[in-house]
C-alpha cells in the first residue's frame, strides 16, 4: 500500500535521504522545512504518517508534536521522531510530547524503513460485508 509521509525537517540532506529511501519503497512524501509549516501542511495533506525533526527553526519539534496533538483530527496518525538528540531523557521528552515513536540521527539506511512500517496503517480485508 502506498503512504503520504510527511516528513518535518529542515536539514536539506536529511531530506533528501528520507524521501529517497522511502519513494524507492513506493510511498509518497511530502516534505516542510519548520514546525508551522509542517502542521500547515499536516491539517493539508492529511498523512499516513509524520516524521518530525526535534531541532527545527521558528518552532521545535516538541511544540509541533503538542500542537498536532491537542488538535483531535490527528488523534489517529503516527508521529516520528527523528533526531540527533540522543541523550538521556531525549526519548521520554518526544513520547511526553506526543512523538508515538523515536528514531535517532544518523538513521540506519538499511533498517530505516522497515523501522517506520511498523507505525503505518495496514491493508485490511473489508470486513463490512
Amino acid at each position: 500500500m502506498i503512504h503520504t509521509i510527511l516528513l518535518i525537517e529542515d536539514n536539506e540532506q536529511n531530506r533528501y535521504l528520507v524521501t529517497f529511501l522511502l519513494e524507492k519503497q513506493g510511498h509518497r512524501v511530502v516534505a516542510a522545512f519548520d514546525g508551522r509549516e509542517g502542521i500547515q501542511m499536516a491539517g493539508a495533506v492529511r498523512p499516513s504518517l509524520i516524521l518530525l525533526d526535534i531541532q527545527l527553526p521558528t518552532m521545535d519539534g516538541y511544540a509541533v508534536a503538542r500542537e498536532l496533538r491537542a488538535n483531535s483530527a490527528f488523534d489517529a496518525i503516527p508521529i516520528i521522531a527523528v533526531t540527533s538528540y540522543a541523550m538521556a531523557g531525549d526519548r521520554d521528552k518526544a513520547l511526553a510530547a506526543g512523538c508515538n515513536g523515536y528514531i535517532e540521527k544518523p538513521i540506519n539506511p538499511e533498517t530505516f524503513v522497515n523501522d517506520l512500517e511498523l507505525y503505518l496503517p495496514q491493508d485490511r480485508e473489508d470486513d463490512s460485508r
